[in-house]
């Protein structure tokens, strides 16, 4: 260890908790060390590395060069701890810092991101959880998914940082002639003195009003967050162009759509013709995308960061509609070009918001990625792929409809386990009669799922005498 850094970083939280104390010279002030290092501590709202306005510790998730993360302390946080010891007297003298080799700086790190933690049971159950995916992640080969996860952390930690322009932006064409378009709608946020500010809009051709699709229902007249504008087609293309480039002197241009490729060439359809620099690939960072020569706009796809959440690589893209009702985004009057942009930059900030692709994963389906007896899944992508239930994937889905059935064990809007399933499963293993052997089932109810008559259960179905079966419950 030495008492002397000049180059700024992250340090591991594993190297911080389990380390530092360790190799102090003097053994004495590893006490105080750890003990402010504690996870009850940490989450003190008096704890010296607890930020204004924020209601927890934040702390940083990094991706390695080999896809898994880490939870990290910043070499800042590790200054003012020591500075803090000894100001207030708890170390004789100024601790020195970790080694710089225990140091990790951006080139090291794929991205990294700010996560705030609220109690110790949750900064220790994200300790786990971190561990679990990195164990899950390791071999795996899929280098479509490991490119799509390191985009939405990226796109995280841009996020975070609260600067430029989010746009969401839709056309409508008419089906029989994709070159004629017929409506354009957008969606966008960008910040005032950290404060979101938002606008959108929705925009009909005049000349193109009576077109009329054939394949896929429309609703031009629709507008769920506004009033809709007719304008003239040249009307059409000075506004389309007039708030490309307002939104390009605001700070760095993030263009947002859903399945991107049809709304790029509409973008260079005569009727806009916009011109763009477009960039596929996102900068490090709002600061980095501000340095650039040119004016860059770079490119985020909701249907890309979906996959990625539900732990996806393949080529078959979601449909807006399927990534809003997996997100618990209620949408009426899709294919409406400003409901859609306004629903994709919903589905953005959802995921963009919120916590880091692992826990979020976890959070919002739980028990959900382990595949299904019979599952084709490939072994490799299992640990990560989410597993959803015929009903999570159509609402008009019945128990008659086969496959893995109708309603789950968890209800698809809160993850609570479902009675109506409980009671369904325990009226087939009371009926069931196999063979003169018995059937072991389990339903397991784990922390924060709702419980049966307020407490935990299990319910196993247990032979009698190699005679039927029968359930018991025990609480």
């Amino acid at each position: 260890m030495h008492d002397s850094i000049v180059v700024h970083g992250f340090y591991r939280y594993t190297d911080i908790w389990f380390e530092w104390h360790q190799a102090l010279p003097n053994q004495d002030d590893g006490i105080p060390l750890k003990a402010i290092l504690a996870y009850d501590a940490l989450v003190d709202p008096d704890h010296p590395l607890r930020l204004e306005g924020k209601k927890g510790i934040e702390l940083s998730i990094g991706t390695m060069q080999n896809g898994e993360a880490r939870l990290l302390f910043s070499s800042a946080q590790a200054e003012y701890i020591r500075y803090w010891l000894h100001a207030m007297g708890y170390t004789k003298e100024l601790i020195p810092l970790p080694y710089s080799d225990c140091l990790l700086t951006a080139s090291t790190l794929q991205n990294y991101s700010p996560v705030t933690y609220k109690t110790g049971p949750e900064l220790r159950q994200a300790i786990k959880a971190i561990d679990k995916n990195n164990r899950r992640l390791k071999g795996n080969t899929d280098t479509a998914l490991a490119s799509r996860r390191l985009v939405f952390e990226r796109v995280r930690s841009l996020w975070a940082e609260k600067r430029g322009v989010w746009c969401a932006i839709d056309f409508e064409a008419w089906d029989r002639d994709h070159t004629l378009l017929t409506e354009f709608g957008w969606s966008l946020v960008l910040w005032e003195n950290g404060e979101e500010v938002e606008e959108m809009g929705h925009l009909l051709v005049k000349e193109h009003q009576n077109y009329t699709s054939t394949y896929v229902q429309q609703y031009p007249k629709n507008f769920n967050f506004g009033t809709s504008e007719i304008l003239t087609k040249n009307q059409f293309k000075t506004r389309i162009n007039g708030l490309l480039s307002r939104i390009a002197e605001l700070g760095p241009v993030f263009l947002v759509f859903h399945d991107k490729n049809e709304d790029i060439r509409y973008l260079q359809n005569p009727m806009v013709g916009a011109e763009l620099n477009i960039s596929y690939f996102l900068p490090d960072s709002c600061g980095a995308a501000l340095q650039v020569n040119e004016p860059t706009t770079y490119v985020v796809d909701t249907s890309d960061l979906f996959a990625a959440l539900e732990g996806d690589s393949g080529s078959q893209k979601r449909s807006l509609e399927r990534v809003c009702r997996h997100l618990q985004i209620p949408t009426q009057f899709l294919h409406n070009a400003g409901n859609d942009a306004r629903y994709t930059h919903l589905a953005l900030k959802s995921m963009a918001a919120g916590d880091p692709l692992d826990m979020q994963r976890e959070k919002r389906w739980p028990n959900h990625t382990q595949a299904p007896a019979g599952s084709a899944a490939p072994p490799t992508r299992s640990g990560v792929r989410v597993h959803f239930s015929k009903l999570e994937e159509d609402s008009d889905a019945s128990d008659d409809d086969g496959g893995d059935g109708g309603d789950g064990p968890y209800d698809l809007r809160t993850g609570q386990l479902n009675p109506d399933w409980l009671e369904r499963e325990r009226e087939k293993a009371a009926a069931a009669v196999v063979g003169g052997k018995g059937i072991a089932v389990e339903v397991d109810v784990g922390e924060g799922k709702e419980k049966v008559d307020g407490q935990g259960a299990k319910v196993e179905v247990k032979s009698i005498n190699g005679k039927g079966v029968r359930v018991a419950s025990e609480h």
